[in-house]
C-alpha cells in the first residue's frame, strides 16, 4: 500500500491525513514539537497511521505532503525527499511569515521557493486554495454534476498526474494552471482561491488572476 509521509500535523495536514486513510493510504505524519505531541491524532486516525519526525516521514513516504508555515520552508528535509513527488500546500502570508521580498516584487512563487530548496524532488502545489475541513467535506463521486474543482501546478508531469488522481480519489475534479511557476494564479487575493468552483470556473478563475497590477 502506498505510504504517504506528511510535514506539518496542523489543519490541513491532519485533514488530508484523514482523508487519506479512510481511503486506504498509510499515513506518516510529523510536526516540530515531536512525535510524542501527535498521539491523540495517531489514535484517531487509526491503525493506518504513525507519528514520526519530520525526517523519518520523509524518508517513509513514496511521496509526500509538506504543509509547514511558509517561514519555515527551510526546515523541510531535503536528502530524505531527493526523487519524491512533493505536494506543497503552502500559501504566502506575510502577517505570520515576514516580508519576503521576492515574493513581494514577484521574482519568485511560494512553490518555487520549496522547489529550489529541494532541488532533487518534484514539487507540486495543491491543496492549498481549499479550506481544511472542506478537504475532507466538499468531495464527490467523479462525474457529479457541477463537482468541485482544485487546482494544481509543476514542471513534472508525472506529479500533476499523481495529484490529479488523488484529487479525485478525494472527491475533485483538477485544473492544471501550467508550470510550476504558475502556482500564484491558486493563491491568497486571486479569484481561485478559496473558493467553491467547478473546473469550468477554476479554470476561468485561473485565467483572470492579476499579480503585481498585471495579468500574466
Amino acid at each position: 500500500m502506498t505510504t504517504i509521509g506528511i510535514i506539518g500535523a496542523g489543519h490541513i495536514g491532519s485533514q488530508i491525513a484523514r482523508g487519506a486513510v479512510k481511503l486506504g493510504y498509510d499515513v506518516v505524519i510529523s510536526n516540530s514539537r515531536g512525535p510524542e505531541t501527535l498521539s491523540d491524532l495517531v489514535a484517531e486516525l487509526g491503525p493506518r497511521a504513525r507519528a514520526a519526525t519530520p525526517a523519518d516521514a520523509a524518508a517513509a513516504g513514496d511521496f509526500a505532503v509538506v504543509t509547514v508555515p511558509l517561514k519555515n520552508y527551510t526546515q523541510v528535509p531535503v536528502s530524505e525527499l531527493a526523487g519524491k513527488i512533493v505536494i506543497d500546500t503552502n500559501n504566502y502570508y506575510f502577517e505570520r511569515d515576514g516580508r519576503i521580498a521576492e515574493l513581494d516584487d514577484g521574482t519568485a512563487t511560494v512553490s518555487g521557493l520549496l522547489q529550489a530548496h529541494l532541488p532533487e524532488s518534484r514539487v507540486v502545489k495543491g491543496f492549498n486554495h481549499i479550506l481544511a475541513a472542506d478537504i475532507t467535506a466538499d468531495g464527490t463521486p467523479a462525474g457529479t454534476p457541477n463537482r468541485r474543482a482544485l487546482a494544481t501546478a509543476s514542471d513534472f508531469p508525472d506529479a500533476i498526474e499523481l495529484v490529479t488522481g488523488l484529487f479525485d480519489e478525494f472527491g475533485f475534479d483538477t485544473v492544471s494552471s501550467g508550470d510550476l511557476d504558475t502556482g500564484w494564479r491558486f493563491e491568497r487575493d486571486q479569484p481561485a482561491y478559496v473558493v467553491r468552483q467547478n473546473a469550468d470556473e477554476l479554470a476561468q478563475n485561473l485565467a483572470r488572476g492579476t499579480r503585481n497590477g498585471d495579468t500574466e
